[in-house]
C-alpha cells in the first residue's frame, strides 16, 4: 500500500481502479447563478455518488489495494459519517470485515446507512474521547487494517479522480473551490489541477468555526484546534492530516471559511434552483466561493455530499 506522498500518477490509476464501481457523477450548471456572479459555473455533484458522498472513491480505491491477508482480518475507520459509510460500503462489495468507530451523535441517516452497509459500528463521544487512539488500540487488538478518514495516500489519490472527472468534461478551468474538512478531498482536487489544468487555482473551504488549516496555513505548520461547533459535522476536524498539508501549503491558492448561516443560504439554493439535497459540509465550496469575485471565470464547484437527515435538513433551512 501506497505510504508515502501520492502524486497525480496516484490519482490516475485510482481512476482506473475505481472504474465501474464509483458513479461518474454529473457536472451541472445554473443559469441564474451564472447571472448573478457573472461567471460560468460548474458544478461536480458528489452527492450523486454511491453512498451520498465522494468519500467512496477514496474508500473503495484503499480497499481495492488491500493484500489477501488484510482483506481476510479486515477494516477499521474512524469517521463522522461519510468515510464510515464509504468504508462499510467498499468492504460489503470486495467481502472485506469491517467495524467503524463513529461519534454517538453522528446524523442518525448516517448511522443507520453504515450499520445497513453490514459494518460494525463503535460508538465514542467526539468531545471527551480520542477517536485516533481508539481507533489504533481497536486495530491493534483486532490485527485489522486501519484506514483514517483523510491523511492516506490511497485515499487522497481517491478523491482527486472527482476533479479528474471534472476536467476530463469540462476542460480546464480559472478557479476550483473544494470543501475542506482534514484534506484529503482538497489536496486530491489540487493534484488533479495541477496536471489538467495548470493555470487553475485550487481554494479550500472550511467552516469559519473550525478555520484550523487557515491557519495552518497562514502560520506555516499545522494547527490543533477544539472540535468546532458547526453543522458542517463533516469538517468537523481538528487538525489537518500530514500528508494533506505537505500538498495544500504547495498547490492550494488559498483557504476560505464559511458561517453556519452562509451554508444554510447554499444548502436553500441547492434545493430551490438546483433541485438537489446537499448537506452542510458540501455546501462550503459555493459558500466560499461566492465571497470572491468570479466575474468572467470558469469556475468549478465540488460539492463534496448530500447525505443530512430530513428532519434536520428541514430545520435547518426553517430556522435560517
Amino acid at each position: 500500500m501506497n505510504s508515502g506522498v501520492p502524486g497525480y500518477d496516484d490519482v490516475d490509476a485510482a481512476a482506473r481502479r475505481i472504474e465501474g464501481h464509483a458513479h461518474r457523477t454529473p457536472v451541472l450548471t445554473s443559469r441564474t447563478i451564472d447571472e448573478r456572479t457573472g461567471a460560468q459555473l460548474f458544478f461536480k455533484c458528489e452527492n450523486f455518488q454511491r453512498m451520498g458522498a465522494f468519500k467512496f472513491r477514496g474508500g473503495y480505491n484503499a480497499l481495492a489495494r488491500f493484500t489477501p491477508e488484510q482483506k481476510k482480518r479486515g477494516v477499521l475507520a474512524f469517521s463522522s459519517g461519510n468515510h464510515a459509510q464509504a468504508i462499510a460500503l467498499s468492504a460489503k462489495l470486495q467481502g472485506i470485515p469491517a467495524a467503524i468507530i463513529m461519534p454517538s451523535d453522528a446524523p442518525a441517516a448516517k448511522l443507520a446507512a453504515t450499520r445497513g452497509y453490514g459494518a460494525e459500528v463503535v460508538e465514542y463521544d467526539r468531545f471527551t474521547q480520542d477517536r485516533e487512539a481508539l481507533s489504533r488500540e481497536l486495530a491493534e487488538q483486532r490485527g485489522m487494517t486501519l484506514i483514517p478518514p483523510f491523511d492516506h495516500a490511497d485515499v487522497i489519490a481517491g478523491q482527486g479522480t472527482s476533479a479528474k472527472e471534472l476536467f476530463d468534461e469540462v476542460g480546464e478551468l480559472d478557479a476550483l473551490y473544494v470543501c475542506l474538512g482534514g484534506g484529503g478531498l482538497t489536496a486530491g482536487c489540487a493534484l488533479a489541477a495541477e496536471a489538467l489544468s495548470p493555470n487553475c487555482k485550487v481554494y479550500g473551504v472550511e467552516p469559519e468555526a473550525g478555520n484550523d488549516v487557515q491557519m495552518s496555513l497562514r502560520q506555516g505548520e499545522r494547527v490543533k484546534i477544539e472540535v468546532p461547533r458547526t453543522i458542517a459535522d463533516g469538517a468537523q476536524t481538528q487538525q489537518v492530516g500530514v500528508l494533506t498539508f505537505d500538498i495544500i501549503r504547495r498547490r492550494v491558492a488559498d483557504v476560505l471559511t464559511a458561517s453556519d448561516a452562509e451554508l444554510v443560504e447554499c444548502m436553500k439554493f441547492y434545493a430551490g434552483r438546483m433541485k438537489m439535497v446537499v448537506e452542510p459540509t458540501g455546501a462550503l465550496s459555493l459558500a466560499g466561493a461566492l465571497k470572491q469575485d468570479l466575474k468572467g471565470q470558469r469556475v468549478g464547484i465540488l460539492v463534496s455530499g448530500g447525505n443530512v437527515d430530513m428532519r434536520r435538513f428541514a430545520e435547518l433551512l426553517a430556522k435560517h
